[in-house]
């Protein structure tokens, strides 16, 4: 059932938009074939919108898509999303923007993900990085951040950070996959859950872990176990629901735990992979 204060969040979204456009109640109603005193009981909480409504609304107001999805969260569904092509002519601003930004975060390892960790662009210190760890082939494969961590996770630590760290993972997803029915995010959970590094009980531990933009992670570098902490930024659009905006990017860094670990030591200075791009 939903709560007042959800429809007092949409009648708030609704009477702003109205104002936007200069559309009266008596207005808006004549054109979705509604009433005045059905718009007044929208606006202020008494009855709630059906999906159909938001999107007859969304259209008489011309709202676009950003709109639209802050519209369809404020009254309590979920965001009408369409996937979107980082490749796409039309994003070559995002993905200079990206690069500049990777450029920048040298010599630490940088990439840009998508939603779903799939690794889109790195940096130098990126390709250098994980040059070190693994030969061509394995650099080359190297597609998804959450696989190479979850692949890289001992069995044995899994009572430590590492149980945590993917149980928090595999809880994001989770929530993902609930609030957007993204068969997607399906397929990651199942994916990731058949590693045998997950801890059995990684629901109930999540449960129980506050999620964060930053965590610890342990790389065998040449048979020793490094920490790191893997940081994310959200590199997507502005707004109360930028998280329901396409395409869902972020920019995950590792920083070295010890502060004496040097990434500019590792050599490299002739450095190429498909996703380098300067």
């Amino acid at each position: 059932m939903q709560s007042t204060d959800t429809k007092s969040v949409f009648g708030r979204f609704l009477k702003f938009w109205r104002g936007v456009h200069g559309v009266s109640q008596e207005a808006l109603a004549g054109r979705l074939g509604s009433s005045p005193r059905h718009i007044s009981r929208l606006e202020n909480g008494s009855s709630r919108a059906s999906e159909a409504m938001v999107l007859d609304i969304a259209r008489v107001l011309s709202l676009g898509k950003r709109d639209l999805n802050h519209l369809l969260i404020a009254a309590g569904f979920a965001p009408n999303e369409e996937p979107v092509d980082f490749n796409a002519p039309e994003l070559k601003w995002l993905r200079k923007a990206m690069t500049m930004h990777l450029r920048t975060l040298d010599p630490y390892p940088a990439s840009v993900v998508d939603g779903s960790a799939n690794i889109l662009m790195v940096n130098r210190g990126w390709v250098n990085f994980y040059g070190n760890l693994l030969d061509a082939d394995g650099l080359a494969s190297l597609s998804n951040f959450y696989d190479f961590l979850f692949a890289q996770a001992v069995v044995d630590d899994a009572a430590g950070d590492w149980a945590d760290t993917l149980s928090a993972i595999l809880m994001s997803i989770q929530q993902s996959a609930l609030l957007t029915g993204d068969a997607n995010a399906e397929k990651a959970l199942a994916r990731l859950q058949a590693y045998p590094s997950v801890p059995a009980d990684w629901q109930q531990r999540a449960a129980h872990t506050e999620p964060m933009a930053s965590f610890r992670v342990a790389i065998n570098i040449a048979g020793e176990m490094k920490r790191f902490f893997s940081v994310g930024t959200m590199a997507g659009a502005l707004g109360p629901s930028a998280f329901a905006s396409q395409p869902h990017l972020s920019i995950i860094t590792l920083y070295p735990e010890d502060e004496s670990y040097d990434f500019s030591s590792l050599g490299g200075a002739e450095l190429s992979h498909p996703l380098l791009f300067y």
